[in-house]
């Protein structure tokens, strides 16, 4: 094949595959005799493999070393490991189809409710945690709503069950409540607000101690949280901001 036909069989675009090239994650193919790329078997499936290690979230290097380890493998190997990985991919297809008939049928007899479109492990959640009435409480439920909408079955699973456990922990609990309750009181404050700071010290040392604890620091970007600061007011947005700096040195 051509690069152009390996792009087009694997979904991506011919500047994707000269992108992984750039970076030593798809290894080079030999070239023709008028310079071409000749691409083959070996090399879709090294492709198919980088698009769903990164879509799973492994950076380039990690994915890299899978696809070097790959290359020494017997082909009917990888193609098994692909066959098995497509299965797993048409069985999360089938459970989303059945939960958005559900919604779907909601919808239809006038039954839907704001939170009838999350998951089953967050309604199960929302359900037996005790939020309180609160706009910072709120900017967090969104947060949930949005990891569940976009995460693995797997990795939801195990974040439910972690939120879970911290739930049914009072002292846990209270000290979110608590964290809750003063970021409230921020609403109208400045950036420089003297609570600022201990505000963001107090939700650092949570995060390390019950979150990352299970998750780990792995990618950890204090930019990155950024976009989702929107519903937040200037200092209690600037409360966030310092405690990832603060987890991030850590």
């Amino acid at each position: 094949m051509r690069i152009g036909e390996l792009a087009a069989l694997i979904g991506v675009s011919t500047r994707t595959v000269r992108y992984y090239h750039q970076h030593g994650v798809l290894p080079e193919p030999p070239r023709l005799a008028n310079g071409y790329r000749e691409y083959g078997m070996r090399d879709a499936i090294a492709l198919a493999r980088v698009r769903r290690l990164v879509e799973l979230g492994l950076s380039l290097e990690e994915a890299r070393d899978v696809i070097a380890d790959d290359r020494s493998r017997q082909l009917p190997e990888l193609l098994a490991e692909i066959d098995a990985d497509l299965a797993r991919q048409e069985h999360e297809i089938r459970a989303r189809r059945a939960r958005l008939a559900e919604v779907l049928e909601r919808a239809e007899t006038g039954t839907l409710g704001p939170d009838d479109t999350a998951s089953p492990d967050l309604l199960a959640f929302l359900r037996a945690v005790d939020l309180p009435a609160s706009k910072a409480a709120a900017w967090d439920r969104d947060l949930l709503v949005l990891m569940d909408s976009v995460a693995t079955e797997g990795d939801r699973e195990r974040a439910f069950a972690m939120f879970g456990s911290l739930a049914a922990d009072p002292e846990v609990a209270a000290r979110g409540h608590e964290f809750y309750r003063r970021l409230d009181a921020l609403a109208d404050a400045s950036p420089d607000d003297p609570r600022v700071a201990p505000l963001a010290a107090m939700l650092a040392d949570y995060s390390v101690e019950h979150v990352l604890t299970h998750t780990g620091p792995h990618g950890w970007e204090p930019g990155a949280v950024e976009p989702f600061l929107d519903g937040l007011a200037p200092a209690q947005a600037e409360v966030v901001r310092q405690a990832m700096r603060l987890i991030a040195r850590r």
